[in-house]
């Protein structure tokens, strides 16, 4: 895991703010809108930070949606506008130091389970939260318990493959 730094606040930012103004200017419901952007070409240039080298801004990320999915009227549930930022900034947080794509994060928490963890997790520190809802997941955060779980397996390898009378 890696520490978050200025480029990484500028991407959730920037992320954030499409989000939240996805409530807005897309006639798609929340969760339709976040499983497009999660799976676009557009979440790809956030990945590899490439819109800090152009002057991408939230619509234009809106715009690349529409382009790369179409416009959709689809669904009709609507999140929030802080719900929509605070999950744009959390995926995006997530991905940047885990290292991750938006694709992968958006298969390890849905942003329905995300809704559910709002107001008893948005006032954390993001990656507060994030450990959180790793560990209520059954996810290793921590490298140590990473490094305690590979162990015990290599353990249980070897001890498959010793001969009966070694055991």
């Amino acid at each position: 895991m890696k520490k978050i730094d200025n480029d990484g606040l500028l991407l959730c930012d920037i992320q954030a703010k499409a989000f939240e103004l996805s409530g807005s200017a897309q006639n798609t419901s929340s969760e339709i809108f976040i499983r497009r952007f999660m799976n676009s070409d557009a979440a790809r240039q956030l990945d590899n930070a490439a819109v800090l080298q152009s002057n991408t801004q939230a619509a234009d990320l809106l715009i690349l949606i529409d382009e790369e999915y179409g416009r959709s009227d689809y669904g009709s549930v609507k999140y929030s506008p802080n719900e929509l930022y605070w999950i744009g900034y959390i995926y995006r947080y997530y991905a940047y130091t885990y290292n991750m794509t938006s694709r992968q994060v958006y298969k390890t928490v849905k942003p329905k389970e995300l809704r559910g963890l709002f107001l008893p997790y948005h006032t954390m520190d993001p990656s507060q939260a994030i450990d959180r809802i790793l560990e209520a997941k059954g996810l290793s955060n921590n490298e140590s318990d990473e490094e305690k779980r590979q162990f015990e397996i290599y353990k249980r390898i070897r001890n498959k493959t010793k001969p009966a009378r070694e055991r």
